[in-house]
């Protein structure tokens, strides 16, 4: 009979030992498929942020290319590189295209602000504040802001009454909120120096929000334009409008936006938004990098809407 007992006892025993070891196996698998999942991800992350950073170095290249009628032209064109089991869209962008905080009259402002969700008289504010942060003075604008609007607030910081230094320094304007600030960024720069915009190689985002181009006409341009790119054709003329400028000759001042992002197994995953400067001739480096971001926008440059804007081209041969 204990002899039985002790037998029962056993197997219980074994049977406990057996279900341990089980869980302990169980649980090991689960840990190491956790860590071969994120392993996995760190490494596509790596592959595609790589592939980004190709994106840069090629729209850099194909810039500035000896043959004027293969380059790629910053107009907000987007370039499409294949490239083993990734795909790399680049987007391009003039500075002379934007609108700059710092050159731009109260009407270039109050027209980019009436292209914003801000209510009217909180449009009004806005322009009068940028108005009162670059000036030299202290007098206020129309529902302006100084240093003593600010104290009231209870900023810690006045105006600067100068120039903006980077398109981020918009945030401190008062009134200015991180939505508003999202809706702007895309149109504006301190970097074109112009008073107007050179709506040549503006955007679709910045002669949309300047409003002076009825839709149907915009959305013809914009084909035409795409359509000359992808075919190495002279970019047609805007249509002639009473606001900004047509001008092209102020190519002196060549400052772009390169916007690459990377998507691997079809899955988007990130990018980079690089400012650059083309060097004067003889510079040590052909290019001045003015900012540099590794982004996940919102809007990712595979999103359907931004197919109009699309080129295929081919990776260039070194």
């Amino acid at each position: 009979m204990l002899a039985s007992k002790q037998k029962g006892l056993a197997m219980v025993i074994v049977i406990w030992v057996l279900s341990l070891l089980t869980i302990m196996a169980g649980s090991f698998a689960l840990t190491m498929r956790r860590e071969t999942t994120v392993i996995s991800a760190v490494k596509d992350n790596a592959v595609v942020q790589a592939m980004a950073e190709t994106g840069v170095n090629i729209a850099k290249q194909m810039l500035f290319l000896a043959d004027e009628s293969m380059r790629w032209r910053a107009d907000g064109s987007i370039y499409l590189i294949n490239y083993q089991d990734a795909k790399i869209r680049i987007r391009l962008l003039s500075e002379l295209g934007k609108i700059d905080i710092n050159k731009a009259d109260e009407e270039l402002l109050t027209a980019m602000m009436k292209s914003t969700t801000a209510e009217v008289s909180k449009q009004q504010e806005i322009v009068s504040a940028i108005l009162d942060w670059r000036d030299e003075d202290e007098l206020i604008h129309i529902n302006g802001a100084e240093k003593e609007q600010y104290e009231e607030a209870e900023l810690s910081y006045s105006p600067a009454n100068k120039d903006f230094q980077l398109i981020e320094e918009l945030q401190m304007v008062l009134g200015m909120n991180n939505d508003l600030y999202q809706q702007l960024k895309p149109l504006i720069t301190v970097y074109s120096k112009q008073t107007q915009v050179d709506l040549n190689v503006a955007s679709k985002e910045v002669i949309t929000a300047i409003g002076n181009l009825d839709p149907e006409i915009l959305d013809e341009y914009i084909q035409q334009r795409t359509e000359s790119n992808a075919n190495n054709f002279p970019a047609p003329a805007f249509p002639l409008t009473e606001g900004g400028s047509n001008n092209q000759g102020a190519t002196n001042n060549q400052v772009y936006t390169i916007i690459s992002q990377a998507q691997l197994y079809d899955e988007f995953a990130t990018g980079i938004k690089a400012t650059i400067r083309k060097s004067a001739t003889g510079a040590d480096q052909p290019f001045q990098v003015l900012n540099w971001q590794i982004i996940d926008q919102k809007q990712s440059l595979f999103d359907d809407d931004m197919t109009q804007l699309l080129v295929t081209q081919d990776e260039p041969e070194n």
